[in-house]
Parts: C-alpha cells; structure tokens; sequence
C-alpha cells in the first residue's frame, strides 16, 4: 500500500496518545507508546497477538521498512516530523511511533517450570538499567521478571527504548511488596541471591539450584535489607586482581553477568 493510502493521524488522536509518557494515562488505558523503527519492529515481531497492536504513526516513506505492515494496515496513520515528535517526547524522533497493549501478567507469583531463573529489581530507579536487564533477562531465558516497590515503571518510554522492543520477550509484572513476593516464591522451591560484597565468589560457585530468584538492587543503595535477611546465597563477582580501579560496576553489567554466570554452570 502506497503512503498515500494510509489515513492521516488526528490531531485528537496524536494528544491523546502523546499523554502516554505519563503513568497514570498508561495505567488508565493500559497502553504504552515504543518509538523507533528496531524496537518497533521487534515489538510487532514478539506480540503475542495482533491486537496488542493499537496504533502504528509513521512519516511517510518509512512505513515499507516496518515487519509485517500489511497486515496491520488498517491501524497505520502518517504523520508529520511535529506530530512524530510530539509522540516520540524527543527532538529527534526516528519516524515510527507505536501504540501498544500492555502484556498480561503471569498470574502466580511463580512460572511453573522445573528449572527457572526469575529476576527481581529491588527499587531499580533508571530506566536505561531496567530496560537492559529486561531484554538481558530475555536472552538467558528468564521465567520472568518481578518489579518491586520503587522500581522505574516497565513501560516507561525510556525503558521501553532500552529493552529494544523485549517487553513481550519475558513475562513480567510489578509486585507491592518484594520481600513478600520472593516468600512466596521460596515456598514454591525457589532460592533467592542478592549480590553483596561480602558474598562468594560467583567463580567459586559450581553447580547453582534449579530455581533462582536473582534480586538487583538499587543503583546507590543496593538490595534492601528487608531482602537481604530473606536471602539464601550472597553473591560477589570478582574485579581484576590487584587494585579495584573502580568502586562498583553499573546495575546492568552486574545482572548480565551475574545471570550468564548462574546459567552457565547449570
């Protein structure tokens, strides 16, 4: 289909959508906006569905490079460079905003699975680190992702932007209490790992449990302590020998590291 096929977007239309930058409207409408032609894409390709797909606002000419279109073409709308950006929430927006379903939560506090690594974020603030511990999370084929009390929103846009599109990759939802959460999930078999200083050596670690729970902490402060004294095992991961150059590593790094070294020797 020709760009001159697909319908203009409303002004209407573009307002109300654009106030999904907001939480309260995202809760509300239980939507949220993805912006960018890969993380777009990605989120097109992983749907579970086809109606998770809302609204697709593309400027013209972009709209043949996205997954799948034709099937979706009755809910493509072009846009202007101001309308663009006035989605995107950026000066330089990629041309390809989408509205998208929020996922359907896993209803237990646990996915049934003999073997399962689930991740926790313990008032994980940044929506850059959530995001890239979400699609790292999807890549060593977590079960699922809790976020606690405290947390950045998973939909965020910023968040969204940095996940590249995996929200759809691994099941996830935001708990109000961590500490009760991970209870439940240690009377379902499951053992929980924090990171601490004082913990073991994740190189000294040779063979881990078939559940885990890994917990991120926050960026300044770490694991709360109220996780903390429900912790099985305490984990460290080693800097190079000699002088620590650096007094921690980011959030992130740490989750992917920590998940490869628990997948790894399992």
């Amino acid at each position: 289909m020709s760009p001159r096929q697909y319908s203009p977007a409303g002004r209407g239309m573009i307002r109300r959508y654009a106030r999904l930058h907001r939480k309260k409207f995202r809760d509300r409408e239980r939507c949220f906006l993805a912006e960018g032609l890969r993380t777009v894409n990605e989120l097109l390709s992983s749907m579970p569905s086809d109606d998770m797909l809302v609204a697709l606002f593309v400027v013209p000419g972009l709209a043949a490079e996205l997954a799948h279109v034709e099937r979706y073409r009755d809910r493509v709308c072009l846009v202007t460079a101001d309308e663009g950006r006035q989605l995107a929430g950026t000066s330089t927006a990629q041309g390809v905003t989408a509205v998208f379903r929020y996922a359907d939560e896993f209803p237990g506090p646990t996915p049934v699975a003999a073997r399962s690594l689930v991740i926790a974020l313990d008032a994980v603030q940044d929506p850059g680190n959530a995001g890239t511990i979400l699609r790292t999370a999807a890549w060593f084929g977590a079960s699922a992702l809790l976020s606690g009390k405290g947390s950045v929103d998973l939909y965020n846009p910023k968040c969204v932007r940095s996940s590249a599109g995996s929200l759809y990759a691994v099941s996830h939802r935001a708990v109000l209490c961590l500490s009760d959460a991970l209870q439940e999930l240690k009377q379902d078999g499951y053992h929980v790992v924090t990171a601490s200083l004082d913990g073991a050596s994740i190189c000294d670690i040779d063979v881990w449990p078939e559940r885990v729970v890994l917990v991120i902490g926050n960026e300044a402060n770490g694991v709360s302590s109220g996780v903390e004294e429900i912790a099985d095992m305490r984990v460290r991961i080693p800097h190079a020998p000699g002088h620590q150059a650096v007094e921690s590593l980011n959030a992130a790094v740490s989750a992917g590291i920590l998940m490869s070294g628990i997948v790894s020797c399992r």
